[in-house]
């Protein structure tokens, strides 16, 4: 079995630690199930959150999912003047027998237009 990076992101419409539990845990599980992975594939999951989210960690919502034995971390990114505001990323590396070319990125709502070419 190989060793993939599955990439994701998400806008939240406002910095609030429900919202972001809400819709960090509908990333999360849209790039589990349009990978078809069950929880042993997944390896460890970086967040990031743009630097205008403060209300809770990304990663808390990966716990309140039941991921909670993986190896998961935070950290802020660049902030770059123009960039799209208040935007969780996700990179998960997992295990699967899928090529490289059939990895579901997910990027949701708004957050599709950061990556249109990998966004699916």
């Amino acid at each position: 079995m190989a060793v993939r990076a599955v990439r994701g992101a998400v806008q939240l419409e406002r910095d609030a630690a429900d919202h972001m539990d809400e819709q960090v845990g509908e990333l999360l599980t849209a790039i589990v199930e349009r990978n078809g992975l069950a929880d042993e594939d997944l390896i460890s999951i970086w967040f990031t959150a743009t630097p205008d989210l403060h209300s809770d960690f990304p990663a808390a919502a990966a716990r309140r999912l039941g991921i909670v034995d993986v190896p998961l971390i935070c950290a802020q990114e660049l902030q770059i003047e123009g960039a799209m505001p208040r935007v969780v990323r996700v990179l998960a590396h997992v295990e699967s027998d899928k090529p490289r070319a059939e990895i579901t990125h997910v990027y949701l709502g708004a957050a599709a237009t950061l990556r249109k070419d990998i966004a699916q």
